[in-house]
């Protein structure tokens, strides 16, 4: 037998719950539906960095691409706090929901295809983590690499001051082994969200002083 297929809860455009769907039809129809996402800031490194994500390959969306450090949607009856499990599953990181700090929800639309729409309301976070990467245990199904950015060169990145900037971490080669990788990244190497997304997340590693 097949593995089920994951049900979502579904929202109208404010919010509202308006009942339960299997994945599939949340993207085909493009119904809202809820994600937990959480960026992790660093101060392994004399600056403060943010973990990217390598999204593995055979990912319905934004396959091979760099994102979130941790995301993942919410499954039906699932609350925002249940959503911090996607930092264990995906980075084998044990962490309290109430040690996150919250940049807020926003609500994003993605046109994927001509057969997908993706619209959801993020709930973002952020969490600091001075772990080393080569400690993180990554979830190979989901995450194929992870890569740490200067938090000033992905802002200058995000509002295309420069072309590309310098990413360095490493890719999974399977059997346990891994490639140190040191290289530059431009905007199609990324996930796309709009730059009022970005705002939300350096607003709040400002507030925090975790970015001047």
């Amino acid at each position: 037998m097949g593995k089920s297929e994951e049900m979502f809860d579904i929202y109208d455009e404010r919010m509202n719950w308006i009942g339960v769907a299997p994945r599939s039809e949340v993207h085909l129809k493009g119904l809202w539906h809820q994600t937990f996402q959480c960026w992790i800031v660093s101060y392994e490194k004399p600056e403060p960095v943010l973990l990217l994500q390598l999204r593995a390959p055979d990912k319905d969306l934004f396959p091979n691409l760099l994102d979130i450090s941790s995301a993942g949607h919410l499954a039906a009856g699932e609350t925002v706090r249940e959503g911090v499990r996607e930092l264990e599953e995906e980075l084998g990181l044990k962490v309290h929901f109430d040690d996150l700090v919250a940049c807020g929800t926003f609500a994003e639309e993605d046109l994927i295809s001509e057969q997908l729409m993706d619209r959801e309301f993020c709930h973002v976070f952020v969490y600091r983590c001075d772990q080393p990467l080569k400690d993180y245990t990554l979830q190979e199904e989901e995450v194929s690499g992870i890569f740490a950015v200067k938090v000033e060169d992905l802002e200058r990145l995000v509002y295309r001051q420069h072309e590309s900037v310098t990413a360095t971490g490493y890719k999974l080669l399977g059997g346990g082994q891994v490639m140190d990788i040191t290289k530059q990244i431009s905007l199609s190497d990324l996930v796309p969200h709009p730059i009022t997304y970005f705002e939300l997340l350096f607003q709040t590693l400002r507030k925090h002083g975790w970015f001047r």
